[in-house]
Parts: C-alpha cells; sequence; structure tokens
C-alpha cells in the first residue's frame, strides 16, 4: 500500500488487469517469442510513462498542452545525438540524457511561467505553436539532426544483441545486450511510474486537484496557481524527456517520425481519454491497449478475412487495409460506452455495487 502511495486501484477487476499488465511487461522476453512481442511490450512501457506523464497535465492539474511530444523529442535527440557524435558509452548516454533533461525543464519553466496565465485554450494553441516550430527545425537542421531521417546510432556494448552475458540460454531466451535493454526500459518505468503515484498523491498533487475544480477557489485559498501549475508542467516535461531517452535507447534511432509527430500528440490524448484522466492507473490501461492493438490488430484482422473467404462481403468488411477504420470505431465505442475511461468505469461500477 506504501509502494502505491495509498492510492489503490479500489476495484477487482482494475485490479487483476494491473496485475495481468505488470506479469506480462515483466516477463514478455520469457512469455513471448519473437522480436516484435519484445518489441511491442518495450513500447508499451515507454508509452505508458509518457501517457502517465502527460496526464499528470491534463488529468490531475487541468492543463491541455501540445507540446507534450516536442520534450519527447528532446529526450529522443539529446541521447541519440549524443552517442551519434560521441563514443557509444554509459557516460556519454548519461550526458545527452542529462543535457536534454536540463533543456526541456527549462523550455517547460519558460512555456508555463509565460503563457500559464492565460486561458486554457489560448495556453493550448501556445504549446501547439511552439511544438510545431521545434518539429520544424529539427526538420531544418539536417546537417546536425539528420532532418527527416534522424540519426541512427551505436549504443554501449553491453546493450547489443551480440553482447552474452551467459553462455546457455534462460528458459529458451538468449541473456544478452537486447534483454538488458528492455530490462532497463522496464525498471525505469515502473520506479518512475511509482514516483509519479506518490507525487499526485501528496499535498502537492492534492493541490493541482483543487486547482483543476476550482482555481479562483484554490487562489483565494492562498495558494499560487501559476506556481504550481509550472511545477507540475516541469515535471511532466522531465519524465517525457526521459520517455524519450529510452525510446530512443530501445530503438537505437531518433527522428521526427518517431518522437516528434502531431499523430504521437493524438494517439498520447486518445490513451489518456480511453484509459480513464486523472487516475495514472489509465495511462497502464490505455497505452497497453492502444499499442497492442496498433501492433497485432491488421494481423487479428488478416486471420479474420482468410477465415470468412466463403462470405466475399464480411471478408472485404475485415480486409487488413481497413484496420485504422476498426481501430477508430474501436475507440469511438470505448469512449461512448466507457466516458469516464476504463479505470473510472471500474471505480464506479464497485461504488455501485
Amino acid at each position: 500500500m506504501s509502494l502505491l502511495s495509498g492510492d489503490l486501484p479500489r476495484s477487482r477487476i482494475l485490479s487483476l488487469l494491473l496485475l495481468a499488465v505488470l506479469v506480462g511487461l515483466a516477463f514478455a522476453p520469457f512469455l513471448f517469442g519473437g522480436a516484435q512481442p519484445i518489441n511491442t511490450a518495450a513500447k508499451v512501457c515507454v508509452f505508458i510513462l509518457l501517457v502517465a506523464s502527460y496526464d499528470l497535465l491534463i488529468g490531475y492539474s487541468g492543463i491541455v498542452s501540445f507540446a507534450h511530444t516536442m520534450f519527447f523529442g528532446i529526450g529522443g535527440y539529446g541521447v541519440g545525438l549524443a552517442l551519434y557524435y560521441g563514443t557509444a558509452t554509459w557516460p556519454v548516454a548519461l550526458g545527452g540524457l542529462a543535457a536534454a533533461l536540463v533543456t526541456g525543464v527549462l523550455l517547460a519553466f519558460a512555456i508555463g511561467l509565460f503563457s500559464l496565465r492565460v486561458r486554457a485554450l489560448f495556453y493550448a494553441m501556445i504549446t501547439l505553436a511552439v511544438a510545431s516550430a521545434f518539429a520544424v527545425l529539427a526538420s531544418q537542421l539536417s546537417a546536425f539532426t539528420g532532418g527527416e531521417d534522424g540519426r541512427s546510432f551505436r549504443v554501449p556494448d553491453a546493450l547489443r544483441p551480440g553482447t552474452k552475458f551467459l553462455d546457455a540460454p534462460l528458459f529458451g531466451v538468449d541473456v544478452n545486450g537486447r534483454l538488458l535493454a528492455y530490462y532497463i526500459v522496464f525498471l525505469t518505468v515502473l520506479a518512475l511510474f511509482l514516483l509519479l503515484l506518490r507525487i499526485v498523491n501528496s499535498p502537492f498533487g492534492r493541490v493541482l486537484q483543487a486547482i483543476r475544480e476550482n482555481e479562483f477557489r484554490a487562489e483565494a485559498l492562498g495558494y499560487r496557481v501559476v506556481r504550481y501549475r509550472v511545477a507540475a508542467n516541469c515535471i511532466a516535461a522531465a519524465l517525457a524527456v526521459v520517455a524519450g531517452g529510452l525510446n530512443a535507447l530501445w530503438l537505437r534511432y531518433t527522428g521526427p517520425d518517431t518522437t516528434l509527430s502531431f499523430t504521437i500528440m493524438m494517439d498520447i490524448l486518445l490513451m489518456v481519454v480511453i484509459g480513464g484522466m486523472g487516475t495514472l492507473y489509465g495511462s497502464v490501461l490505455g497505452a497497453t491497449l492502444f499499442v497492442v492493438a496498433q501492433n497485432y490488430l491488421q494481423k487479428l484482422m488478416g486471420s479474420a478475412a482468410q477465415a470468412l473467404e466463403a462470405t466475399p462481403l464480411l471478408a472485404r468488411l475485415v480486409d487488413p487495409d481497413r484496420w485504422l477504420l476498426w481501430l477508430g470505431v474501436l475507440f469511438v465505442l470505448s469512449v461512448y460506452f466507457f466516458p469516464t475511461g476504463i479505470v473510472g468505469r471500474l471505480r464506479s461500477g464497485r461504488q455501485a455495487r
């Protein structure tokens, strides 16, 4: 209970779902064979942290920002460019991450200090403009960033697939650098998620929720609303930077399509809404469902189309080329039937019982 900062799932079904995700991610390299499952599991971990950090803004602070992928990109470019131009060593990678953290937090502080005094809609537009400018800058500085092609780079020797720590496989899995890289991503995300749980359940987090509900009343009680919002903006930016750094370290590549794309920003927003805003646990379920659907819905539809070859109309409806259409339908239905998100629905159902 202390590990979860007193914020328990408060639903038996939710507890089982979270436990299933935790066990699945913790043992993914041993439970699922092949490269795609472990790549999917690593992406789920990265997006859990990214979505949870965004939930701190929109769910707990009431701040609508479209610049979150900018901080994600700063982390990716910080680690990636440091390893591309420097030696593939741990000090260089950590130095790149540290530089990205400083840059991201200072930028978040500046944006928050000068923009959070305006109304929510205007702040959202300001963050959208800043994020767009940063994406254009990253593309235009092609001599440094690689432009639209991005940069591929070498990682420290301990993280390379050719590095083996045991001569014999463990439960049929080679204990190599790739496995170590996955568990660095997983354990870092787990530790930061637990830290974020503690933050939102601290007095600081309670003040953020009070500001979200009624900022005028919170200010009348003596709380400096702008200071708290700027602090939340900086914390969320720092976590997004770390998520970007982990993503680059795992992919051994950084580029605008993997970090700065506006599509990623929309995906993050969808994950928060599907999982449940202002819960943090919603980021776990939302990121898991979305990433798994992105990676496996097309294959599932391909199998269904083959099984329905005898009925051409149904076979065309479930054609793999239409996977984005059905993905959209699934999420529209989920928002319709779960207006407070999956976590909100499960918790309200338990309270009703």
